[in-house]
């Protein structure tokens, strides 16, 4: 049986969910929060390509990363592993990459691989983990705050909404755009961290929900520039430079390596938040690739009664495509994507059921885009017929964080009415 979903429908849930203030909202960011396009480009020739990501995504970042390794024998080393990974039909990218190299540091033994010995190979390593912190240092670049207006916007709606549990963001990524953001406002969050002059890692406040009550929760869950581990105190600390960042780099040794601290316990931190009653939980710019953190969300949702996920998905995809299937078989999960969506385990097309009036037009908008009219002849007028079906919108950050806004003025005009 096909489906079509009419987005005003699920629109309009949302909005309720969002607005209630009983209801615990947190939010599951990945890499597309940070590549949103913000950066004024040095490149660019005219209007069409004036702004870039603040952080570019991981294709590009290949390609940085590809021409930032000079030497010759580790640029020979990459140009090698490349030819491996394309004959196997793989897709070449950071990830494959550095899961290839660590591969091969594991089974090198006393010889070489890629005519380089453990050490080298290591060396090689540590060099593309140390392009890939300079390149999202992004808030290191003179003019980064005045680039974030999307984050400030963020940030601005989770200070204005009144909610009786905070807002908790979980992200994947290391980068600092939303703690600038929070301390460009002046508003509070927590981050797990304790002290002033060397902040440690806290594993208890992760379980504590009174502490610090009314500030923004914010867990990196793939750890963050500036952590390391102190060999003295035999604590995880924040200092400002390192070169031993707490890093899970994407590689095929994450999943290990996600089982230590700090991420076991930001990654325990999102199972629990999850099984707590009247949990809704909104995935933006991540595109449910993780086993590790997939599985923990549906292990939560299954240990709960009525929370559920709502993943905004940038990418297209189809009926056969893996997160089609994931959200079919756990109808608690919809995934809200381009031109299609899977709700209540049902996939199917966004399409209106009817015709939107001149007052509903002017706020599907700013959600929805209908395809044009189409003809239905060569000849005459009046000879179109309105397609019902169109893109969604919000599973653009910007886009979402603009109808996020919206809503806060909506729940204003009624207050003061």
């Amino acid at each position: 049986m096909e489906f079509n979903h009419d987005p005003r429908e699920f629109v309009r849930q949302f909005q309720q969910l969002l607005i209630s203030g009983s209801k615990r909202i947190g939010f599951l960011t990945g890499a597309g929060t940070s590549m949103i396009k913000e950066k004024p480009n040095p490149k660019s020739k005219d209007d069409t390509d004036k702004f870039i990501g603040l952080v570019p995504g991981i294709k590009e970042m290949t390609i940085l990363i590809e021409g930032a390794v000079k030497e010759e024998c580790y640029s020979k080393a990459i140009k090698k592993i490349k030819d491996e990974i394309l004959k196997e039909d793989k897709i070449f990218n950071i990830e494959s990459l550095l899961s290839n190299i660590a591969i091969k540091e594991q089974g090198v033994g006393q010889g070489k691989l890629c005519n380089l010995d453990k050490t080298e190979l290591k060396k090689l390593k540590k060099l593309i983990e140390e392009e890939i912190k300079k390149i999202v240092s992004v808030h290191e670049e003179i003019g980064f705050e005045d680039w974030i207006t999307t984050h400030d916007n963020f940030v601005k709606w989770i200070n204005v909404a009144t909610r009786k549990n905070c807002v908790e963001i979980f992200t994947t990524n290391y980068d600092y755009i939303f703690e600038c953001a929070f301390e460009k406002n002046n508003y509070p969050y927590f981050d797990g961290f304790v002290g002033s002059y060397k902040p440690f890692f806290l594993a208890a406040a992760l379980e504590d929900d009174k502490l610090l009550n009314g500030w923004t929760k914010l867990w990196k869950i793939h750890g963050s520039l500036g952590l390391m581990y102190d060999e003295k105190t035999k604590k995880v600390i924040r200092c400002e430079k390192n070169s031993d960042s707490i890093i899970i780099y994407p590689s095929v040794l994450k999943y290990d390596n996600s089982r230590k601290q700090p991420y076991a316990s930001f990654l325990d931190r999102l199972g629990r938040f999850i099984c707590k009653e009247d949990t809704v939980l909104v995935v933006c710019g991540y595109s449910m690739s993780d086993d590790h953190i997939n599985e923990i969300i549906l292990n939560s949702l299954n240990k709960s009664q009525n929370s559920s996920a709502l993943v905004l998905l940038y990418d297209d995809f189809d009926i056969s495509a893996d997160i089609a299937k994931l959200a079919m078989n756990e109808p608690r999960i919809s995934i809200y994507g381009r031109r299609n969506a899977v709700i209540g385990g049902n996939y199917g097309n966004w399409m209106l059921k009817n015709q939107p009036s001149i007052e509903d037009d002017i706020q599907i908008s700013s959600y929805f885009l209908q395809d044009a009219p189409l003809p239905t002849a060569d000849k005459g007028q009046d000879d179109e017929i309105n397609n019902m079906g169109g893109e969604f919108l919000l599973i653009d950050f910007t886009k979402f964080v603009s109808f996020l806004n919206e809503l806060n003025y909506t729940s204003y005009k009624s207050n003061i009415k």
